[in-house]
């Protein structure tokens, strides 16, 4: 009976979920080539609210629920990183969200992957990048097909299995951000986070009166029983002292604001005030991640003895074993809604990059750049899917070095848009030694280095190798102007200017860019 109720909540939900997907493209027609702009980044249309959801979401996956407590229950204090990072983000998205946002509407572009292409004039090192970006993406995909279906089994007390679940959760988002795109991830957005607000909100309260009389005796225990959770690096010997802490928050900080997801949440807004008021407000969406986390460690006195991946069912151990069925399905919901939409994202993001600037280059797939960005999505989805059944430590593995090797292109993109002097030679040599250095590291498992995040390491390599080479080499010739090349922070008047006249997404700045050389 318990598996039924929590199912059939689940169940409702799903189609409710569907059914926002579809109203929010509802009399939507093509815009540009094939409507790749609409599908993708919501026909640069989303305001304030749709922004402020949808990169909100980015910041509640299923880690939120899984992971977050896991490692509270684990590590303690280290797992406050995410919440540092991410406030840290947001402040320097303050400056490089608008920037990005105007180069991107001032060339027509749609990704990181198109503003490398332009910005070097070199269309072949777009799809370089997507190839690269989709190989520190697709972990993100797996990993929360995993945590959607260990969500599903888990509410359902065990009566779908995990196999079956990991099925549902592809199915479901696949099928979900093939019709919608981006505008659909807003929309269920704003349910994910009515859910998860009250959820979350709920068991903060509920979990330390129900089980230790108020956050008093709560806290009391913490510090009287388990005080070494409570300080770097944390319980057990973990290496996460204060100075990965301060590396990782630094490092993760700069690469969460040119993350192909994010990028797209940039894109999307109708103009960059938006841009700027959603930086100012998503630092208070934070606060909630202190609850999954506080959690994980009260699951610590109520079911002690987790190890491994079982740790990262502490919040729903306690979920299922003291509340009602139906609540445990909409906490389920809550959860699974918290995959969905980071992951629609992920997929949507890797078959936009794949269709503007890798399957482009293809005569034929030119005037279907939309198309062709909807089979990647599900050819993306399918190998994150087989890969969870038959090899899921290669994912996993994988994953461990997405966000520092995603910060290895922090020179190629971040850099390069801002000082023109800057050689392809010299970025493409720094990129290619920034992710050596940090597979090097992390696949010997040697990550922290010297106590240190070791992508901090190989982004100063990175660093230091893109301008010794830029330096040393010969000076590149560019005739554009610098307004052709580099991204401006504009002021709302120019932008709006801007907008009226805003190019088709035919690829015209980086075809005309290919014919010059590249560089400064």
């Amino acid at each position: 009976m318990n598996a039924a109720v929590a199912t059939s909540v689940f169940g409702a939900f799903m189609v409710v979920t569907v059914a926002l997907g579809l109203l929010a493209v509802r009399g939507r027609g093509n815009r540009g080539r094939d409507g790749l702009a609409e599908w993708s980044v919501g026909g640069r249309s989303l305001g304030t609210v749709f922004i402020w959801v949808l990169m909100a979401g980015e910041g509640y996956t299923s880690f939120s629920y899984l992971g977050a407590a896991g490692w509270g229950y684990n590590y303690g204090a280290p797992v406050l990183y995410v919440v540092a990072y991410m406030s840290c983000g947001y402040a320097v998205g303050y400056v490089v969200g608008p920037m990005l946002w105007a180069y991107a509407r001032r060339h027509g572009l749609v990704g990181i992957t198109d503003m490398v292409a332009h910005r070097f004039g070199r269309p072949w090192l777009g799809a370089l990048v997507a190839v690269l970006a989709t190989v520190f993406l697709l972990p993100y995909i797996q990993l929360q097909i995993t945590g959607m279906g260990v969500v599903v089994s888990t509410i359902s007390y065990g009566a779908i299995s995990l196999n079956w679940a990991y099925f549902i959760a592809f199915a479901v988002t696949t099928g979900f951000v093939v019709v919608s795109g981006l505008r659909g991830s807003a929309w269920v957005s704003v349910l994910k986070d009515v859910l998860v607000i009250a959820t979350l909100g709920f068991l903060a309260f509920y979990v330390p009166m129900h089980y230790f009389d108020g956050y008093g005796p709560f806290l009391d225990r913490i510090v009287t029983e388990k005080s070494e959770w409570l300080t770097f690096p944390g319980h057990g010997d973990s290496g996460l002292g204060q100075a990965w802490f301060i590396t990782t928050s630094f490092l993760n900080s700069l690469t969460v604001v040119i993350f192909p997801t994010t990028v797209a949440g940039y894109l999307g807004a109708k103009n960059a005030d938006v841009l700027r008021r959603n930086a100012m407000w998503l630092p208070a969406y934070n606060v909630l991640l202190f609850v999954p986390m506080l959690l994980g460690m009260a699951a610590l006195f109520v079911v002690p003895g987790l190890v491994g991946a079982e740790s990262n069912l502490a919040l729903f151990r306690l979920v299922v074993d003291s509340l009602p069925a139906w609540a445990v399905g909409v906490i389920g919901v809550a959860a699974a809604l918290s995959s969905i939409v980071p992951m629609a994202v992920f997929m949507l993001v890797i078959g936009t990059m794949w269709g503007r600037s890798v399957l482009s280059l293809v005569p034929r797939w030119q005037q279907r750049q939309k198309g062709a960005a909807q089979t990647v999505v599900v050819a993306a989805g399918v190998i994150a899917l087989v890969l969870t059944y038959t090899a899921p430590n290669t994912l996993v593995r994988l994953s461990l070095i997405s966000y520092e090797g995603m910060a290895q292109l922090l020179p190629m993109v971040l850099l390069g848009l801002v000082w023109r002097r800057l050689t392809l030679l010299g970025a493409m040599a720094g990129l290619v030694v920034g992710v050596g250095v940090v597979c090097g590291f992390v696949f010997t498992e040697n990550d922290p280095v010297w106590g240190v995040n070791a992508g901090i390491v190989a982004l100063g390599a990175n660093l230091a190798v893109a301008l010794a080479v830029t330096y040393a080499g010969p000076r590149e010739h560019d005739d554009r102007p610098d307004g052709d090349v580099l991204a401006r922070d504009e002021p709302e008047e120019r932008q709006e200017t801007a907008g009226s006249r805003e190019p088709e997404l035919s690829g015209v700045g980086i075809s005309e860019a290919s014919d010059a050389p590249a560089g400064a």
